[in-house]
This record gives structure tokens, sequence and C-alpha cells, in this order.
């Protein structure tokens, strides 16, 4: 049978279990399963199909199995095919995601056919995409199955989750928070290069009473303007021939698997040695970093991080830790090893 025929099948299907008396689909069987590790989470993943359990496996599989408690929380994830019509025009990115909540469920919505359902309270989210979407699975992957995943095993463990990359040494780390376009992802692709570990370029999530930073180093994303500071070599290489994604804000990033690179990734949570925030602000010749007062730390946490200060229940012991640990705030150098390097002095 030839694609479209199968294609055309699969829809009178789904047709017919309307007809049936099947309205919701509830007679799609979840034949297919994997177990995921992520941010310390045990996660039972379900499809029906195989080309969104690869969506799972893309974003998570091949995690280190991070674990801040003895027994971590078993948490579960079904993934849904669907055929609802396609929203958007050719050649264009689907419609950004609408967030919403209600009866403690959260929401990710960007049309009929694709959004997410997370259920926090009973440990377990809904994700449904359509045949449509699976021909531009970056979205899907990290707007819909990203999302549910990491929202429940944050919320599981009362992880403040925050905007910001984590990079470290022997078991010790640094957070470098700031907002998109202060260098957060150059900085950490410098700071791989080096031999430092990464833990995570864009999200990173605490626990506040030990501050321990966990992450998911899956993929690095590369502005290619970027790569006119990286020494020409094997990771220059494996970047140049990573495929290139498109952003919200229209900003086109290498995107690298970080799995198949083979790089120096953080294993286990990095114990919190250093808060430092970006500024764009440049640098004078003998040093970039500025040591900041708690009260300072405080106020930048509190403005810089504004869905980690409303959403979680433990912002106030965590602000306080993070008050006393050592905070700088960090200007541009004219090259981005400069910076790393006084990174490294950090730890």
């Amino acid at each position: 049978m030839r694609h479209g025929d199968r294609r055309a099948t699969s829809r009178r299907n789904v047709a017919m279990r309307v007809a049936d008396g099947d309205p919701f689909g509830e007679g799609a069987r979840a034949q297919l399963h994997a177990r995921l590790s992520v941010l310390g989470g045990d996660f039972a993943v379900r499809s029906s199909n195989r080309a969104l359990l690869e969506l799972a496996l893309d974003a998570f599989g091949g995690m280190p199995r991070q674990r801040l408690e003895r027994r971590p929380p078993r948490l579960t994830v079904q993934l849904v095919l669907n055929y609802q019509q396609k929203t958007w025009a050719r050649g264009e990115a689907p419609p950004p995601p609408v967030f919403s909540s209600g009866a403690e469920l959260l929401c990710a919505t960007i049309d009929a056919g694709n959004f997410a359902v997370v259920d926090v309270a009973m440990s377990r989210a809904l994700i449904s995409v359509s045949r449509a979407m699976l021909d531009q699975a970056y979205y899907p992957r990290h707007e819909l199955v990203e999302l549910a995943f990491l929202t429940l095993a944050a919320r599981a463990q009362a992880l403040v989750p925050l905007h910001a990359a984590c990079v470290g040494v022997n078991g010790k780390g640094v957070l470098l928070m700031g907002a998109s376009g202060t260098g957060k992802s150059t900085l950490s692709l410098h700071a791989l290069a080096d031999g430092m570990q990464l833990l995570s370029e864009d999200s990173a999530f605490v626990a506040a009473d030990s501050l321990r930073i966990m992450g998911v180093p899956n993929y690095l994303h590369v502005a290619p303007n970027a790569l006119g500071f990286l020494r020409r070599g094997s990771l220059r290489r494996t970047i140049e021939r990573s495929p290139v994604i498109q952003r919200r804000s229209g900003v086109r990033k290498f995107e690298v698997d970080l799995r198949e690179l083979r790089a120096k990734t953080a294993r286990a949570p990095l114990r919190l040695a250093a808060a430092v925030f970006l500024s764009r602000r440049t640098a004078n010749r003998d040093r970039a970093l500025e040591a900041l007062a708690p009260d300072a730390v405080v106020s930048r946490l509190r403005r810089e991080q504004p869905y980690a200060l409303q959403r979680s229940s433990n912002w106030a012991g965590f602000e306080r830790r993070v008050a006393a640990v050592p905070s700088y705030e960090l200007r541009r150098t004219e090259h981005p090893d400069i910076a790393v390097r006084q990174l490294r002095e950090l730890l």
C-alpha cells in the first residue's frame, strides 16, 4: 500500500470510530512503551505511534539518571496521534502555544490537534500531536514534549525553575543567568570546549534546601556567528554538520545533540558554588566579574526570574540561600574564553 493510501485509510478509520460511538478516540490503544529518566523523575511513557514515541526519545533518551531522592517520583506521560487539519500555511511555523490552567491542570495549546495537558496532582500528562505537526518535529518536541516532562518532574520535587545555564567542574556548578541574547549559549559552548561540565544551556532547576542544580544536557543551540570565536577542530565540525532550527523569535541556530557529540556533560546534580548574572555591558581589560552584594542578588533574582518567583512555593528560602553564595555580574569580554577562565576561578 502506498503512503498516501495508508494515510487515507487511517483517516477513514478515525471517522469510523467517531461514527461507531468513539468520539474521543478512546479505542486507540497505547501499545508502545518506554521508560525515561528526566530531572530525577522516573517516567513511564506510552504511545500508539512510533514517531510520537521517538519525539520523547529524541528529547530525553540517553540522559544521565540524576537523583535528588532515594525514591524518585514515578510519573506517566501518554502521547496520542490525531488527524486534525493543519492550521498554518505551508512554509510557515505553527502557531505559538497558548498557556492556560484550571481544575489543577496546566495546558499548552498550539491548536485543536496539538496540545499538552499536565496533571501535577496525579503525576501524569497527556500530549496530543497531529500528523501534520510531525513534519515540523522541533515544535512539538520543544513546546509540548519537553514542557510536559520538565514541568512534571520539577513540580513533583518542588524544584525552582530558572531561565539559566549551568556549567561546572568536579561536582560544583555556576549558574549563568540573563535575558535571551546575553550569551548563555556562547559561554556554555566555550566552557564545554574548555573541558568544563555542561549541565544545561537554557533551563536549570534548583533544590531550594540544598542548592543542588539539575538540568537536561540534551541539546546545545549555537548561533552561526558564535562560531567565529571557536577554534577549528572536531567540536566545530560537529556543530557545522548539525541541523538548523528557527526559534519563535526568528533567530536561527545550530541544534547540537550533545549525546552524539559524546561531550563532557554533567552526570549528576551540581552543588551551587556561585551565581553569575550576565550583562551586555563591556568589561574592562583587567576583570569581567564584579561582586554583587546580597541585596543586589535578591533584587536581580526577582527581576530576572519572574516565573520562578511567582510559581515556587519555596522561593523565600531559595533566594535567602542564594544570596549567601558568592555572586557576580559578568560583563562582555573581547573573547568568550576570557570569561570562561574567570568562571573557572570561581570553582
